[in-house]
């Protein structure tokens, strides 16, 4: 078994954008600083640590770039700097100025444990507004295949190089500097196409009004079309203000996610330091195939790179990830953001419902209402279709189909919204029926035997199916599913002519911890009446049960999560499963990082105080087997889905739509990586 409490374990690594400290002209001072900060990066656990552009002679020098004594004293530094990592863990990677055949370069330089593994000369110069690069310096365009002297040593030198770690800890780096990505082709984006994961930007970047938000644009943007990690390190505090202002502006991004940040305008060094997962970047690229259409048709147009194999393994001391793992991923945890996904999804479900009413020229809908969370949504959804279409709301044909364990207080909360939304209101009484069914099977229950097995069950599951399309026949009426992606990923409806089937399911993509969402969107939306408010809110705090076994009186009703298990960690899995194709065990980790803890955060608004508890990782692993057993048991139903709209990103199930999966797959692979890979606690 892999050591689990590392995050080295489960493919990710902690990345640091470093503002250090600068003295102009300064060499000596620089290399305190660095090797200052590096023994932080070192304490930490990180395995690359980025500096700023010509950070080792500092920007803002002008022509003293070019005096012997300052390159001669870089290369020094250099030296110094490439001995003095021998006994640390971090890459380094730092700004320089090189001299090399005759012309001077402004260079990315590779440094770790001991070796300058290779240096890397800037492809863009600006020569525009405050910017004189071309002064100076000379581009790096068209340099590969060279090899550059520095302090007595031979590194590698050229556009064309990519550094490779082949220990346990696996990752491939490019670097580029400044100008490099303000231009339309970055070097980078070649470099991404050649297989880097991490691209790393060296800048000094002067700072104007709005420029931050741009670099945040620049780097955010680039990240997410090359599915990689950026980091970004600019010059601070110590640059001269000649002419210039410098505001020490350094972050990581993810595939379009903004990780980490400094504090702008520091007056001391500061890191942003991140934690990047790469198992999620290679899951990008390997499911997108136009990420490898790309490659394909675009990678000879830069240049063959080279690539520089060096050896870093993970730390001896398991490193503890340094990460917000939100616990709900269906649901955001930032209010507005939260509000917004919530618009957006209950007009998907509106709009579709609304399609497929005047697609089919029906106008009429047949809807069974419980009073539970996926049948209220549902409800909602087709009095707001309505709407849209212009139609009474009396169209919406809402039932009530009470069964054996049914309460009074589900009952009346579906009598209470059906009333409160104006929809055409019933109730059928399906014990008789079922009763009848089940003396036809010989079924115990019907000779007094209290005998509450699936057949039980599923007999009620299925007359409730039964009479929604019989009456949809009798009124020329599409039938409305309410069933949602958790039931269906954990096979939780009865197949067929149960609730697994319908005419249309507007709930087919909405998790069950968004759904809740959903309703406190509606009830807060200030759309509906205080009544329809506040049975909403009772509704939400209803446990969550199909109500289908007989209980005695003062006994806990039926919990549907005591069965498949607590829907918050359920739809976890689900998400990293089936969106990101994550191991169980990396599943899990992440899961002991957001559910671990009773008080960490942030929670979604109005998340109510008993989803806030923890976890332990042996409740995590046990659950997880059982979502492994039923995901994969229960693959036949969804693949007989009927029609129902996309929601998120997160993905659904349909076989038409993102999900495609045999009926007769086996869970063996799933089930052995995660038992041997996570302990019991």
């Amino acid at each position: 078994m892999k050591p689990f409490a590392s995050l080295y374990s489960h493919d990710f690594v902690r990345i640091a954008a470093v503002v250090p400290r600068a003295r102009v002209a300064d060499t000596q001072f620089a290399v305190e600083e660095t090797l200052r900060l590096a023994a932080l990066g070192e304490a930490s656990g990180t395995a690359l640590m980025l500096f700023p552009e010509l950070g080792i002679s500092s920007y803002s020098i002008d022509d003293l770039v070019m005096q012997d004594a300052l390159l001669d004293a870089v290369e020094s530094a250099l030296g110094t700097i490439a001995s003095a990592s021998e006994t640390l863990h971090p890459m380094l990677v730092v700004g320089a100025p090189l001299r090399h055949k005759g012309r001077l370069y402004n260079s990315a330089v590779v440094i770790h444990r001991g070796a300058i593994l290779g240096a890397v000369p800037k492809t863009y110069l600006p020569n525009y507004r405050e910017f004189y690069e071309r002064r100076t310096f000379t581009s790096g365009a068209g340099l590969v295949g060279e090899t550059v002297e520095i302090d007595g040593c031979s590194a590698p030198f050229g556009t064309d190089l990519l550094f490779r770690s082949t220990g346990s800890v696996r990752f491939t780096m490019h670097a580029e500097i400044c100008e490099d990505f303000w231009v339309p082709l970055p070097p980078s984006t070649h470099a991404a196409l050649a297989g880097a994961e991490i691209l790393l930007n060296l800048s000094a970047s002067n700072i104007t009004i709005g420029k931050a938000d741009t670099r945040r644009l620049l780097c955010a943007s680039h990240s997410a079309r090359t599915a990689s990690a950026y980091a970004y390190s600019a010059a601070g505090p110590g640059e001269s203000t000649t002419d210039l202002a410098w505001d020490g502006q350094a972050a990581v991004f993810e595939n379009g996610t903004l990780l980490a940040e400094t504090e702008r305008f520091p007056a001391d060094a500061t890191l942003a330091t991140a934690d990047v997962d790469l198992g999620r970047l290679r899951q990008e690229r390997l499911r997108l195939n136009t990420y490898g259409d790309c490659v394909a048709l675009h990678r000879g147009d830069g240049p063959r790179f080279r690539t520089v194999d060096f050896v870093m393994d993970a730390p001896e001391q398991p490193v503890a990830l340094d990460r917000i793992v939100e616990r709900f991923p269906f649901v955001p945890a930032d209010p507005a953001r939260l509000r917004e996904d919530c618009y957006e999804a209950f007009n998907i479900q509106i709009q579709g419902l609304a399609k497929r009413l005047a697609a089919t020229g029906l106008k009429h809908c047949v809807i069974g209402v419980s009073g539970g969370l996926d049948s209220t949504q549902a409800l909602i959804v087709a009095v707001r279709a309505m709407d849209r279409l212009g139609l009474p709301r009396e169209n919406v044909r809402a039932y009530t189909l009470p069964g054996f364990a049914t309460s009074d207080h589900t009952k009346s909360n579906a009598w209470a919204l059906m009333r409160a939304l104006g929809v055409s209101a019933e109730e059928i009484d399906i014990r008789p029926a079922a009763r009848q069914m089940l003396a036809d099977l010989g079924h115990p229950f019907a000779g007094g035997e209290p005998v509450y097995d699936v057949t039980f069950e599923n007999v009620q599951a299925g007359l409730r199916t039964d009479y929604l399309f019989r009456l949809a026949n009798q009124h020329r009426a599409l039938v409305v599913g309410t069933g949602d992606l958790s039931e269906l990923a954990l096979g939780w409806c009865t197949f067929g002519v149960g609730d697994h089937m319908s005419h249309y399911n507007v709930n087919a993509s909405v998790s069950k911890t968004l759904i809740q969402h959903l309703i406190r969107f509606v009830a807060a939306s200030g759309d509906v009446s205080a009544e329809t408010a506040t049975i909403l809110y009772a509704i939400l705090a209803t446990e969550i049960s199909p109500e289908l076994v007989p209980v005695a009186d003062g006994k806990p009703i039926q919990s549907t999560q005591a069965i498949v298990g607590p829907y918050a960690l359920q739809d976890f899995t689900l998400y990293y499963l089936t969106r990101f194709g994550f191991r169980p065990s990396k599943i899990a980790y992440l899961a002991l990082r957001a559910w671990g803890d009773a008080a960490s955060g942030p929670w979604p608004q109005d998340m109510p105080e008993a989803e806030k508890r923890a976890y332990s990782l042996a409740e995590i692993r046990h659950w997880m087997q059982v979502f492994i057993r039923r995901f994969f048991a229960n693959q036949f139903k969804r693949s007989t889905l009927p029609n129902g709209p996309k929601m998120s990103s997160g993905g659904s199930l349909s076989p038409r739509g993102d999900w495609r999966m045999p009926s007769d797959a086996e869970a063996k692979v799933w089930l052995d990586e995660l038992l041997a890979n996570v302990p019991e606690a």
